[in-house]
């Protein structure tokens, strides 16, 4: 055992049959490698942290990896997560056992962006509505008039958060001839002025933005930050996209809102409570689009997500520091510089 070095997948990541989930994450890379073994863990949320006793490495779809989950062995080095989410990850209990924790922005950048270009074009088009209407033949056409769209030149793109995918958002953007602004305290002013970006107060964004885009991470921070106070902020002719975590949006507030038309409509690719309640009102709105926290949900999504988690486990393996690595604090710990020395003894640099 000394000689391996073991990488666990959650149970999630196969069906009951055994097959895989999403063929598309390629783990052959994992399985060739020299000195690794691979097992698939039992399907269980939150992990059990008996577990995970033998594990040196940990891949995570959508289980849920408690304080509870850590192991008592002190063999876990770091927990990879498919995707750039954390809130399913106690991270401050990680890098308080020295584990690190591990996001792929790489993999997500580029397909969630185009999901929330996806939701603007569709939401200003009125393409369900349109939809609906073909559908009704005759009695449907007679009836376009009356659902015209909105163009995007010299319209005002906002965004809660520039960070990877926010980024991504405002290059795919740029051919529309929008204006852009964003809100993020940790914004790279640098970057902001390369793309040409106002950085401006939280006020102002949901103020001034006709199409405005919730690109941060859920914290307690942004927990409802987007409430009916600000959604209050909006012009009635401005449009909510979310493709981030679904309570940073007060859905019960939002719900009032497309219901009394105060904004015009929104698109949602994740909502407060996944799956939905079937009496959920949100559901029975026709000016919000939705999708099941899934529009990014591509092949090429999922096989970046599970190319960059590879990688990272491999330089974990290796004695290297991983990109992606979201728990810094954890570089100073003295467990974690023992566990990478470690591996770059065994298993060379």
């Amino acid at each position: 055992m000394a000689d391996t070095f073991r990488v666990a997948l959650s149970g999630d990541f196969r069906k009951e049959d055994g097959s895989p989930t999403y063929p598309d994450f390629d783990i052959e890379p994992l399985r060739n490698a020299p000195g690794v073994e691979v097992v698939f863990l039992e399907s269980e949320s939150p992990l059990r942290a008996a577990q995970l006793e033998d594990i040196d490495a940990l891949i995570l779809l959508i289980h849920r990896f408690s304080k509870e989950s850590i192991p008592k062995s002190g063999r876990l080095a770091v927990v990879a997560r498919f995707g750039v989410g954390y809130d399913t990850v106690d991270v401050g209990a990680c890098t308080e056992a020295g584990i690190g924790v591990v996001i792929t922005p790489d993999g997500v950048r580029r397909p969630v962006a185009v999901s929330i270009i996806t939701l603007m074009l569709a939401l200003t088009g009125k393409l369900m509505i349109k939809d609906q209407l073909t559908r009704e033949a005759a009695a449907g056409f007679a009836r376009r008039s009356d659902h015209m769209g909105v163009g995007l030149v010299g319209r005002t793109f906002g965004s809660l958060g520039i960070g990877n995918i926010g980024a991504e958002a405002y290059r795919m953007a740029k051919p529309f001839d929008m204006k852009f602004i964003a809100h993020d305290p940790f914004a790279d002013k640098a970057v902001a002025a390369e793309l040409g970006i106002e950085l401006v107060g939280l006020e102002d964004l949901f103020r001034r933005a006709d199409v405005l885009s919730v690109s941060c991470p859920l914290t307690p921070e942004t927990r409802h930050i987007v409430n009916a106070e600000r959604l209050a902020m909006m012009k009635p002719t401005a449009y909510l996209i979310n493709t981030a975590r679904g309570p940073i949006v007060d859905q019960k507030a939002l719900t009032v809102a497309l219901q009394q038309g105060r904004i015009a409509g929104a698109g949602l690719d994740v909502l407060e409570q996944e799956p939905p309640d079937p009496d959920d009102p949100i559901l029975k709105l026709d000016n919000v689009i939705l999708a099941p926290h899934a529009l990014c949900w591509t092949d090429q999504c999922f096989a970046g997500n599970g190319a960059a988690d590879v990688r990272a486990v491999l330089d974990i393996q290796h004695g290297r520091e991983p990109r992606g690595l979201l728990n810094r604090d954890v570089l100073a710990s003295d467990i974690w510089k023992k566990r990478l020395a470690d591996f770059g003894r065994r298993f060379g640099s």
